[in-house]
Formats: structure tokens, sequence, C-alpha cells
């Protein structure tokens, strides 16, 4: 059995689970998240458990299991706690701020860029050079905050840039200065 699938996920006090058909539906204080299971596997909610087993040992279905059984344990996390990623930016002139709803970002272009988070996902900017993603759902969280980095990646030369919290950025080194000065 898959080590990750065959641990059922508990279900906290506050969290509600419903199956109907493929879909499974967590609500918890912080809100509602849905998702619809794959055919191969079958979830059981028995007693404050959830349990989820396959039909075969077929290395493709103790991989769906496993996965399964981590985005049921993400739904059931990000229902009760959230999620939030922390995003730093690195460089002079490089700052963020909210303009209404919209992420504004100067970070050495001509012209600023205005972010929009979806929706279930909050931008807080506390600093100027620090921006905090949170939200209930784990992929959606990563993924706005994958978004923002893309914006401008960390730089390996002087490490300017948009960075995770905690991100170490393999630095290189500058260019060499010639040992004997120019050659004609």
């Amino acid at each position: 059995m898959s080590r990750i699938g065959k641990k059922p996920v508990a279900i906290v006090q506050g969290v509600k689970i419903a199956l109907a058909d493929r879909e499974i539906k967590v609500t918890g204080p912080k809100g509602e998240l849905k998702a619809n299971v794959h055919p191969d596997i079958a979830v059981e909610v028995v007693e404050n458990q959830v349990i989820l087993k396959r039909h075969s040992d077929e290395g493709k279905y103790r991989a769906l299991h496993g996965l399964w059984r981590a985005l049921v344990q993400n739904m059931v996390t990000g229902v009760t706690t959230g999620y939030s990623r922390k995003l730093e930016l690195v460089g002079v002139g490089y700052r963020a701020e909210m303009k209404g709803k919209k992420l504004q970002l100067l970070l050495g272009f001509s012209h600023p860029i205005l972010f929009a988070a979806p929706g279930g996902v909050t931008i807080e900017v506390p600093t100027q050079t620090n921006i905090t993603i949170s939200g209930i759902d784990k992929a959606l969280v990563g993924q706005v905050a994958a978004k923002i980095r893309s914006f401008r990646p960390p730089e390996p030369y002087k490490g300017k840039g948009v960075k995770y919290e905690g991100e170490h950025i393999r630095r290189k080194a500058g260019k060499a200065a010639a040992a004997g000065g120019a050659k004609s």
C-alpha cells in the first residue's frame, strides 16, 4: 500500500465532509472546498476519519492513492488554518503596494505592474518589500505566489528580484578583471 495513502485523514472538530457521487466537499470555519475525486479511488467517511482506497496495486493507482489522500488532507487543513506564502522584493527601488484590490509592483521596469488576486486569495503588503498571500486552497495560494515571482525572478549576480521568504539564491561570480590589461 501507499505509505501516505494508507493513513486516514483525521476530521478535526468544526469540519464537515460530504460525499456525492465523485465529489468531496469539505466545509470548515474558513470556508468550503470541493474536488472531483478520480474514479479509481474510493472515498469513505468512517467516524472522524476519511479513508481512501484503490482497486489495484499497479504503480499508477498507488500514485493516485497517495495523491488524493494528500489533496483531501490539504483541503481539511485549508478550511481550518489556511495557507500563506511570503514573498520578498530585493533591489533598489523595488516595492509593492495595494491600489484598491490590486497589487501594484515597481520592479525596475518602465511601468508599474498591476496584479488582481483571484477569488479566494487575499494579498497583504505589511511593508514595501514584503508580500503575504493567503487563502484556503493550497494550490491556488502557491500558484498566485509563483505568478507574482515570475514578474521578476531573482537573478544570480546581485540577487535582485522577487523571491520566496527564506529562498536561497545561488550566486555567480561577476566578470573577473583582465590580468594584463587589454590585449591588442
